[in-house]
């Protein structure tokens, strides 16, 4: 009998991803940033998104094992690599294929009738890139390298997880489970490390990785308030590692949307939750009487979106509360 399962990375480029002077292109349309890939995917969708340029790649391990009489026979990867194309516009449009490099798929390990597969997939933009390095040669003109390593275990009871093992540290990476639903996402954007490091001398074609940072990726409730605050005139508030966004106790009536950087949601001394970008805090106070329930604290360095209490609509924010109580 064969058993097939997988996991999927998306890697995009949303508006607050870039800084510095390579913000400019983008910002003045030579360049374009990339719309938040969908909470659900399949092969077809994935293959609509290249199209029409709305990834930077995709990695697709896919995976499958024969099991007879309760003991895994054999084990092969069927999956892909995505690289999408570079469109640049001074004037009219030219369109750079983007430069794939080879799938490396690790040999599958068969341990304790569990098959483990590991698969890296990545490339860089086919559009000149000029940018600055902090080893030699110290000028590049191509790219730097953009990759996520997966690994994914499949059961001879059929069960299955995965994991991320590594991932560039851009653009935003969005990871799918087996049913094709959004589960988790890179927590954290650094564009200045990405483009002064990671060239194709330092990236998994040259042995070299980088750990991933990854955070459960937001509630439906949450991404529908987080796409209306973009419509809503707010600040942003850069934190350092370790610092307090909120304290329980407080009282506060700001509404906060996470939007880089992973945090830590603590309640009477205890961690209870990680939350990353997506997440919206501090609808409770809100709701209830401007008293905060928890308190959360930076484990990265992090950008908070900062909005009043009339930013969004009570039954939004109450539909967010719920969600929260459920995970927790």
């Amino acid at each position: 009998m064969r058993t097939t399962s997988s996991v999927t990375s998306i890697s995009w480029i949303p508006s607050e991803a870039m800084t510095g002077p390579m913000r400019v292109p983008m910002d003045i349309g030579i360049g374009h940033y990339d719309p938040e890939p969908p909470d659900e995917i399949n092969a077809a969708t994935l293959d609509s998104l290249l199209e029409n340029d709305r990834l930077r790649f995709a990695n697709q391990l896919e995976a499958w094992i024969e099991v007879e009489d309760g003991k895994i026979t054999d084990a092969g990867y069927s999956g892909r690599a995505l690289v999408g194309a570079t469109t640049a516009r001074f004037g009219v449009s030219m369109t750079f294929p983007g430069v794939g490099y080879p799938l490396i798929q690790e040999e599958p390990v068969i341990k304790d009738d569990v098959a483990r597969f590991v698969q890296t997939a990545g490339g860089r933009t086919g559009a000149p890139f000029p940018h600055r390095l902090d080893h030699p040669p110290y000028l590049r003109i191509s790219g730097p390298t953009a990759w996520t390593t997966l690994a994914l275990e499949i059961g001879a009871d059929g069960t299955t997880s995965f994991e991320v093992l590594g991932a560039s540290p851009f653009p935003r990476h969005f990871i799918y489970d087996e049913a094709g639903r959004l589960n988790e996402e890179s927590g954290v954007i650094d564009f200045t490390e990405w483009s002064k490091v990671h060239d194709h001398d330092h990236s998994p074609w040259h042995n070299v990785q980088h750990e991933a940072v990854v955070a459960k990726a937001e509630s439906a409730a949450e991404r529908a308030v987080s796409e209306n605050l973009g419509t809503v005139k707010g600040h942003i508030r850069k934190l350092n590692p370790d610092e307090l966004l909120t304290e329980q106790g407080e009282r506060s009536q700001e509404l906060y949307l996470i939007v880089d950087g992973l945090l830590e949601v603590d309640i009477d001394g205890e961690v209870i939750a990680e939350i990353g970008p997506g997440a919206v805090v501090g609808e409770v106070a809100i709701l209830e009487e401007g008293v905060r329930t928890a308190t959360i604290r930076t484990r990265t360095g992090a950008k908070v979106g900062v909005f009043g209490a009339d930013a969004v609509d009570t039954e939004a924010l109450a539909r967010v509360a719920a969600s929260h109580h459920r995970e927790q």
